[in-house]
């Protein structure tokens, strides 16, 4: 795996972080390790990194106000300041990350750290995996593609009804061509007939003179009751299309009519109601987090402040205060009563209070999930709702466009009863003429005119079934285009409703893979296999049901005999446990691409595992990240390579 940009140099420069005064470190790419004993402030040295690269899970020093972090790396400089108000600690200033949520899940593996604590509470190990990703907006993007390919396949449907009217056409304009070239012969006859004739009718032209007249008109009359006919005709046309898409449109509007739609305003209110909730939730987690920190670093003997304030008090007990916070198997000076009381006891109350916050989390959870399901409601209706207005709007123009092409189709219709009539006053003019001289050469002559007429009527429609024909085969040349367009919303939506099952598949196989891979390396030889199945099961959710994903974690061990079996998580020992945690936020670290936004990796609280297994676990980390630090104790550390940057003294 590459780096994003080659790593540099860093330099660290924390005031008032944790149990942190005023320290400057610098260390450079690669393995870093912060060796010594508790209350050396190595866990404050690692949350200092943390909020200068974007982190809120940072506390400020016990008896402070105001706490900053400096972090230059190589050209940049990256700044936090912590400042204490109403009991709560704000953030400021320009950190690495704009948002840290996914290196607080799988970067940031401290004690604390969800991913490992959900691990080892046996907690929901999907709900940590899929968290960051906004299955909401996946939703909405859904719905979005299919109101498109919607549009795509009603022009696509446009196009071929008009693509299916192309035969006819090019069968009517052969028809058209077949008829002007025999009414050209026609004409062409008749006109050398009437040269022929009119040569010895001197007279007979001058008699013809106000026929002529009338026949011009006759034929100006005929041509324009022929461009009304086609116009009727092509108005009609586009009258019973409009009426089929009225009729489509219709019935896409009674579908929206029948169906039973949700408030939005309720929604957002619900919405906005868990949204408080999972602020609230935050907050209590935030809270619980502090005191957890608070009662780690007093566990360490990280605060000489409250351990100094607390001496006269231990001079009863006979023993220096700090020392009893350091004994790690006797009892210790409660920092709140300040009484005698078993370490073993403190701990079990902290432990109570992770799984206090761990049950916040799970809750806050649930309430991302609902907030997450209405969202998609949400995003559905809206989507919905804007499918309506657009075929109502469409509807509405439609039925407007049919009013104006009946309006059109009565003009037209008009003006053709106008023009018949004209018509049938010329014929009977032309008639009274004729009767007067019935000569052959006049006979000849208004067929001659008749001829004429017909010829450019006929050529008339000939060029209007070729600019038909050539408008719709320049439509229907896109035909094609839509269609790939649709293909690729179609493959679009295929990956869409696949990304949450790809997501989680692949997290699945990033875990087993590491995990066979870290128990051959470790030589847990009493485990077979550690693997992480992907289910799924069909839960309700309201009135609906739903199939939704679960990770079942599997533990496979065997008897002496060689007979396999499944044994129980909570079976597994601390060791075991702390690196299954590890190496589960390592395949959350994979799959989202945390190494692509930000390049450390901090361990802490590796006591668990023995050194040589640290070592290696080390050695097979360091891969991932272009900054690996990790917190150890002096005798946690001795078996890993003096080759790595090591840093023994933290001010």
């Amino acid at each position: 795996m590459e780096p994003v940009e080659k790593a540099a140099p860093v330099t660290l420069t924390a005031e008032n972080i944790g149990g942190i005064e005023q320290t400057s470190v610098s260390f450079d790419p690669g393995v870093t390790l912060l060796v010594g004993r508790n209350a050396t402030h190595r866990t404050s040295f690692l949350q200092a990194i943390m909020a200068a690269l974007g982190s809120t899970q940072s506390s400020l020093k016990g008896d402070a106000k105001e706490g900053s972090v400096r972090m230059e790396l190589g050209d940049e400089v990256y700044t936090r300041t912590l400042t204490e108000q109403n009991g709560s600690v704000q953030f400021s200033g320009d950190p690495y990350l704009d948002d840290p949520e996914l290196a607080d899940l799988f970067a940031f593996l401290l004690e604390s750290n969800e991913a490992r604590r959900t691990v080892a509470l046996e907690g929901d190990l999907r709900e940590i995996i899929m968290g960051p990703v906004d299955t909401g907006a996946i939703n909405a993007e859904i719905e979005s593609k299919k109101a498109d390919r919607r549009d795509l396949e009603d022009r696509i449907t446009e196009l071929e009804n008009l693509k299916s009217k192309l035969p006819g056409l090019e069968e009517k304009r052969t028809q058209l061509e077949a008829d002007i070239e025999d009414t050209r012969a026609t004409l062409e006859e008749k006109r050398e007939l009437l040269d022929s004739k009119s040569t010895d009718a001197a007279e007979a032209r001058e008699q013809r003179s106000e026929l002529d007249e009338k026949m011009d008109d006759l034929r100006e009359k005929e041509s324009d009751l022929n461009r009304v006919e086609f116009q009727i005709e092509s108005q009609q046309e586009s009258l019973e299309t409009l009426k089929e898409e009225r009729e489509s449109l219709e019935t896409r509007q009674a579908e929206f009519d029948s169906e039973d739609h949700e408030d939005l305003d309720t929604i957002e209110s619900e919405l906005q109601t868990l949204r408080n909730r999972k602020q609230s939730l935050s907050n209590e987690m935030s809270k619980l987090q502090n005191v957890i920190q608070f009662n780690e670093e007093m566990l360490e003997g990280a605060s000489e402040d409250i351990a100094a304030a607390l001496r006269d008090e231990s001079h009863a007990t006979g023993g220096d205060v700090t020392e009893q916070l350091l004994e790690a198997d006797e009892s210790v000076v409660c920092w709140t009563c300040g009484t005698e009381v078993e370490r073993e006891s403190i701990e079990e109350t902290i432990d109570r209070l992770r799984e206090l916050r761990q049950s916040k989390y799970s809750e806050r959870n649930d309430v991302e999930s609902e907030i997450e399901d209405l969202k998609s409601r949400r995003d559905t209706i809206q989507t919905e709702r804007d499918e309506r207005e657009r075929v109502e709007e469409r509807l509405g123009e439609v039925r407007a466009e049919i009013e104006e092409r009946k309006t059109r189709i009565e003009d037209l219709e008009t003006e053709r009863e106008e023009l018949n009539a004209e018509i049938d006053a010329l014929n009977a003019e032309i008639e009274e003429l004729e009767q007067e001289d019935r000569s052959e050469v006049l006979e000849i002559h208004r067929e001659v005119n008749q001829l004429e007429v017909e010829l450019e009527r006929l050529e008339s429609d000939r060029d209007d079934v070729t600019e038909e024909i050539e408008d719709i085969e320049s439509r229907v040349d896109r035909i094609d285009e839509l269609e790939t367009q649709k293909e690729e919303i179609k493959q679009d939506l295929v990956e869409l409703r696949t990304r949450v099952e790809q997501i989680e598949q692949q997290a699945v196989d990033q875990f087993n893979d590491h995990m066979d891979t870290v128990l051959e390396i470790l030589e847990y030889a009493n485990i077979d296999q550690i693997w992480v199945e992907r289910t799924e099961r069909e839960v309700r959710e309201g009135r609906r049901k739903v199939t939704k994903s679960e990770f079942d974690l599997h533990v496979i061990r065997s008897t002496t005999d060689g007979v396999t079996y499944e044994d129980k998580f909570t079976h597994l020992s601390e060791s075991e446990r702390e690196v299954t945690g590890l190496v589960f936020a390592l395949a959350g670290y994979l799959v989202h691409d945390v190494y692509e936004d930000v390049p450390f990796m901090l361990l802490d609280s590796l006591e668990a595992i023995d050194s040589d297994r640290i070592a290696k676990l080390v050695d097979y980390l360091q891969e991932y990240a272009d900054y690996l630090v990790v917190a150890l104790l002096p005798g946690d550390a001795q078996a890993l390579s003096e080759d790595y940057n090591y840093v023994k003294q933290i001010e």
